[in-house]
């Protein structure tokens, strides 16, 4: 999902500043009401330390491919949506990242503001998918795998959308682009139908953790119906 350097650039950049500002105020909005309704500040913390290590692992030593326009990369977003919370996730889709471009791909800080919306508006827009195809009475380790399908759809199908705009909007609607960007997205399929499975076997281990339900690490809807 990396948008490649080139891609967009000159005067063209400045949309990404304004459309990162507007996904990290959404980020933000989901943090505060993590903050707010599950456990407070320190383990919202906890939560966003580790997913931003996650994250940053999903990008270095995950597989990732250069397909079409971009790279496919397994960045399991609903699976820290599930496990860590909508807040946690978003601050740690951000800041591993950053972390990521700071680190091992400076080329790609240019591009920053592009990728983070590309990673935190879909973040957004699933967890208000998953508000409506999960019940509120369903505890997130008993999701089906229907309702796993549901989030990681939703999440992978924004990822190329905005990968298809920044392609289309740096490149114009030539023949060449649009083939680039239907090439990546047809390697995404491959990625919705693996995200769901290791939603379902992550969550099964979590069946079997006990200590979660009193402890801070993860958020209370993992366990337990929402209130």
């Amino acid at each position: 999902m990396h948008i490649e350097p080139g891609v967009v650039d000159g005067a063209k950049i400045l949309l990404s500043i304004g459309t990162a500002a507007a996904s990290i105020g959404l980020g933000a909005r989901l943090a505060w009401t993590s903050v707010r309704e599950d456990g407070g500040l320190a383990a919202f913390g906890l939560r966003s330390a580790a997913a931003t290590v996650a994250v940053f692992a999903f990008f270095e030593l995950l597989p990732h491919y250069p397909v079409g326009v971009s790279e496919v990369h397994l960045i399991l977003g609903s699976t820290l949506f599930l496990l860590l919370g909508a807040g946690p996730a978003a601050v740690g889709l951000a800041l591993g990242l950053l972390a990521q471009g700071l680190f091992f791909a400076p080329f790609d800080l240019p591009q920053y503001g592009m990728n983070v919306t590309t990673l935190l508006v879909p973040l957004y827009v699933m967890s208000l998918i998953a508000a409506r195809v999960i019940p509120a009475r369903t505890a997130y380790k008993d999701i089906s795998y229907g309702q796993a399908l549901a989030l990681s759809t939703s999440y992978q199908a924004g990822i190329v959308a905005w990968v298809g705009f920044w392609a289309v909007y740096g490149g114009g609607f030539g023949t060449e682009t649009l083939a680039s960007v239907s090439t990546f997205g047809a390697a995404y399929l491959i990625v919705i139908a693996i995200e769901p499975l290791v939603d379902l076997a992550i969550l099964a281990g979590v069946k079997t953790f006990h200590g979660a339900r009193q402890g801070p690490f993860f958020p209370k809807r993992l366990h337990r119906a929402a209130a």
